[in-house]
This record gives structure tokens, C-alpha cells and sequence, in this order.
């Protein structure tokens, strides 16, 4: 009998690692992710894209990285030609349903209502959806986090109906592939949520890390600029946290203990995986929420994949961008040439295996429809697990000692005694802008006030030019020079005269 090819990808909104008791003890209650974490592999030293909703789940879902499928901002949708790994499945007879939120339609907060092609339209469950099964009071009062002082049910959150979604899927296509997604808003403000897990924290201490007394010396000014007065502020008083988002995050953790059951009882050899998009900084260095920063508090977010190994713990760093290439390679699916990102398989099967030297996170801006949060503020980030570099396009970059300094406390960007790390991590992130067709690119980011043996500014840069191949979706590009099929999708760019001067003599 054919071995079942099942996949239930579980996902959170706003989730740091450490809001889970498996890689902190910080008194927060997570006791299904930590059993869950027990029972497979956690990866401690995993990075998002990008720190912010829709850009995050942009690279998740289709194996490409923000600037590359044209979703560097929330509320910007991506390109037409960009395949999601739901329609890559579905396009190969793998049934794949999407449940909870998607943010990837270029609509506002709550998506269009509309099902993406690919995924089962009859599971689809958006948040406008949500909405729409409200009446005109009950909207309103699910986006006020006071609702919770009313007292509400369960049935009214959309965690819950989340949930009930992922049950009735498992239950009548437990007996088929699949590739289930479902996709909590929760614990993300407004952090509805019933008791006890509304006053559950109601008078806790989330505890005080080092970084909450970063004064941002010698930080970028951007940082001072988000920081605004919390840098005056008495670090010893300013809350961490808020009650309600700690409530919501051990809520979850209960609708997520509840899908998980599930897939054991019927579905016993699926793989379930767990993440969150992005992190919160609650103070960190002076900051709230996400945004145009590399530090763990924001980019570091929580994996944990189950259906290999247990109780394992990976230290090596890995990202965002190694899960698509990874579901399509243990679903049979050959990966395409266009995915970014190497598939985490060859690790999960094996967790002495290195599958990245570096990875990367960027920024471009948080949301389309807003003037505010920085505007337009261009970082490209890249560590190797013990080093980390963040490029700063408009502003001072940054080069941290995670070893000797984990809480990012002091920027060594212009230390000698580092120079020859920084320089290896940007020669690495100069390579990955390149390959990546990164449409931000150019010979700026080299050029950076520390890079002492930089390559003077020319027009044409590296001077290489790198078409896509999407293949499986679209015709094979062609060649500028001679309007027939590339031969190689990246090449030196020639000019057009030099380019039929060669064909002539190679007719002759």
C-alpha cells in the first residue's frame, strides 16, 4: 500500500521564540507546543524573511523572498507569476486547503474574502470571512481587546473557528494525501480570548532581559527615532508585554494542542510543523512591536517539526525560506528552479547536517497604506549562527557577537578586531542580493563607510544579467540580444552590437 503524504502546517501571528515555554522558561504556559516540541525537532536558531505579516508568509508560501515575489510591504499583493506552494501541490494531485489568515492578497488586514487558486475553496477561512459571519456590533467588539473584561465565549474567537475548520478537514481526508495549512491570528492584538486565559497573567512579570536598559548608542538613528521616549522613560517600571497577548499566546497554545490531537488520532504519520511569522520586540532596546530590525527579539521565531526525530534541539541556523523546497521535496514534488532557499529535508532526516552557512532577513517597508512605522526603510540582515551583520541602506549598519554578546547590546561595526568576520557575512549578503535578483541591488551596498577595500562605483556594477526561470508556469525567458531562448539565465551582459557581431562569426 502506497505510504500516506500528509503535511499540517500550524502557524501563529506575533510569536517570539522565547513566548514558548520549550525555549524559555519565562513563565509563560505553552504546555501542547512544548509537548510537541518533545516529541520532534526544535530549531533554536531560526529566522523569518521578514518581520512583518504579509512579506513573512510571502516567503513561507512560495519558497521566494520578499523582493524577489514583489511583497515587500503588507498590503502590497504579489506578482501575477508568483505559484504558491498550496497551487504547486494541487497542481500535482495533492488535495492542500488553507484555513485562518493569508494576508498575502494585497488586500487590507483582513483579505479579500476571496480564495487563492490552488487551495480548497469549501476549508477556505480568511479573516474577512470571519468578519462577515458577524453582525455589525460583533465586529467592532472583536477588534477591541476590552471585549475580554465582557467575558466571551470561545465559539466567538477566531482561533476557535479555526480550529473547527482544521477538525472537519482532518476528519474526511485523513485517508488521503494532503497539505493542510491553518493559520491562527492569535496571539496578535486585539488578543481576544475566553477564561481563564484572559486574566491568566494578570498580574505577571515578563521578565526584564539586559537589552530592555539599550539606551541605542551607537545604534542606528532610525532605532532612536522608533524609540522615540521610551528611551527617557524609568526602564525599570515600563511594562513588557501586555496581559491580554500573554493570554492569547497560552489560548492558542490550547486551539493548537486541539488540532494536534487530532492529526495523532487521525492522521498518526503526518508531519505537523510548526512556526510564527514574526517576533515582537515588547522593549527590547527600547522598541515595540516588529519592524526594520534584525534582533532575535523580532527575526527569531519559533520551528518545530514533527515526524522525525525526538526531543532534538538544532543549533545551526535555518529560515523561513528552507520550508517550501522542503514540503515539496517530502510530498514528491520536484522543487523549482525559482525557490530561494535550500530544502531543511536533507536536516530534518538527519540533524547533523548543516543545510545553510548563512541566512538572511530584509526589510522594506511595514505597510503600503501607511505614511507612518519609518516609511521606507531598506535592511538586508545575514547570520551565521555566531555572527550577525545588518545593512542599514539609509543609515549606520550593525555587526553583533552573538557568542559574547546575545543581547545585541553593543554595535562592533567599525571594530578592527572583527573586520574580517563583518567582511565575510557582506561579501555573503552582497553574493545572496545578486542571486536573488534583489531589484534593490547595486554597487550602495557594497560601498558602505567600513568596507575600506570596496570596489569603486561604476554604472554597470557586477555587470551580469539574471532572468528568471519559471518554467513549470511560464515560457522560458529570452535572451535580449538575440530574442531566442536564454541559454543561461544568469550571464554577463553583452551589448547588443557586440552580441550579433559574435553570432555573425560564429555563422561564418
Amino acid at each position: 500500500m502506497k505510504e500516506k503524504k500528509q503535511i499540517v502546517f500550524i502557524m501563529t501571528d506575533t510569536t517570539r521564540a522565547d513566548m514558548l515555554n520549550c525555549y524559555r522558561d519565562t513563565g509563560l504556559k505553552t504546555p501542547c507546543l512544548d509537548a510537541l516540541s518533545e516529541e520532534g525537532i526544535q530549531f533554536n536558531k531560526a529566522y523569518t524573511c521578514q518581520p512583518v505579516c504579509g512579506p513573512a508568509r510571502s516567503a513561507i508560501f512560495t519558497g521566494t523572498y520578499p523582493h524577489s515575489n514583489g511583497m515587500f510591504t503588507n498590503s502590497l499583493a504579489m506578482g501575477a507569476n508568483v505559484k504558491t506552494v498550496g497551487q504547486r501541490l494541487s497542481d500535482n494531485g495533492i488535495h492542500s486547503a488553507y484555513i485562518g489568515k493569508y494576508h498575502l492578497d494585497g488586500g487590507d488586514y483582513f483579505g479579500t474574502g476571496e480564495c487563492p487558486e490552488g487551495w480548497d475553496p469549501n476549508y477556505w477561512y480568511d479573516m474577512r470571512t470571519y468578519l462577515e459571519e458577524l453582525s455589525r456590533d460583533e465586529r467592532v467588539k472583536s477588534r477591541i481587546p476590552a471585549t475580554n473584561e465582557e467575558g466571551i465565549d470561545e465559539s466567538f474567537t477566531y482561533g476557535n473557528r479555526c480550529t473547527k475548520r482544521a477538525l472537519d478537514f482532518l476528519e474526511h481526508y485523513r485517508d488521503e494525501d494532503f497539505f493542510l495549512v491553518v493559520s491562527y491570528d492569535e496571539p496578535h492584538d486585539p488578543c481576544l480570548c475566553p477564561e481563564p486565559y484572559a486574566s491568566m497573567y494578570k498580574d505577571f512579570q515578563f521578565p526584564r532581559y539586559p537589552n530592555v536598559y539599550d539606551t541605542l548608542e551607537g545604534k542606528p538613528e532610525y532605532q532612536k527615532v522608533w524609540a522615540g521616549e521610551n528611551v527617557n522613560a524609568d526602564r525599570d517600571t515600563v511594562p513588557i508585554g501586555d496581559p491580554y497577548f500573554f493570554g492569547c499566546n497560552s489560548y492558542v497554545d490550547y486551539e493548537i494542542g486541539r488540532v494536534i490531537e487530532a492529526v495523532k488520532r487521525q492522521a498518526p504519520d503526518a508531519v505537523i510543523i510548526f512556526t510564527s511569522d514574526h517576533g515582537d520586540a515588547m522593549q527590547s532596546h527600547c522598541i515595540t512591536n516588529k519592524g526594520p530590525v534584525m534582533y532575535d527579539e523580532v527575526a527569531r521565531i519559533p520551528l518545530i517539526v514533527y515526524g522525525f526525530d525526538k526531543g532534538v534541539q538544532v543549533n545551526e541556523p535555518v529560515s523561513h525560506i528552507n520550508l517550501a523546497p522542503m514540503i515539496l521535496e517530502y510530498m514528491g514534488v520536484p522543487v523549482p528552479k525559482l525557490m530561494e532557499g535550500k530544502s531543511l529535508l536533507p536536516m530534518l532526516r538527519d540533524t547533523s547536517v548543516k543545510v545553510n552557512d548563512y541566512v538572511f532577513t530584509e526589510f522594506g517597508r511595514y505597510e503600503v497604506d501607511h505614511d507612518g512605522f519609518g516609511g521606507l526603510q531598506l535592511m538586508r540582515g545575514v547570520t551565521d549562527g555566531r555572527y550577525k551583520l545588518v545593512v542599514n541602506l539609509l543609515c549606520t549598519d550593525e555587526f553583533y557577537d552573538l557568542h559574547s554578546d546575545p543581547y545585541e547590546m553593543k554595535n562592533l561595526i567599525d571594530s578592527e578586531h572583527y573586520a574580517a568576520q563583518r567582511d565575510r557575512l557582506h561579501d555573503a549578503l552582497l553574493g545572496w542580493m545578486n542571486d536573488t535578483r534583489d531589484p534593490f541591488r547595486g554597487y550602495y551596498w557594497e560601498r558602505r563607510p567600513w568596507r575600506t577595500d570596496a570596489r569603486e562605483a561604476t554604472w554597470h556594477y557586477t555587470g551580469y544579467t539574471r532572468q528568471r526561470e519559471n518554467e513549470e508556469y511560464e515560457p522560458r525567458q529570452l535572451d535580449y540580444a538575440t530574442g531566442l531562448e536564454m541559454v543561461q539565465a544568469v550571464r554577463a551582459k553583452v551589448h547588443i552590437d557586440e552580441k550579433a557581431a559574435d553570432n555573425s562569426k560564429a555563422e561564418k
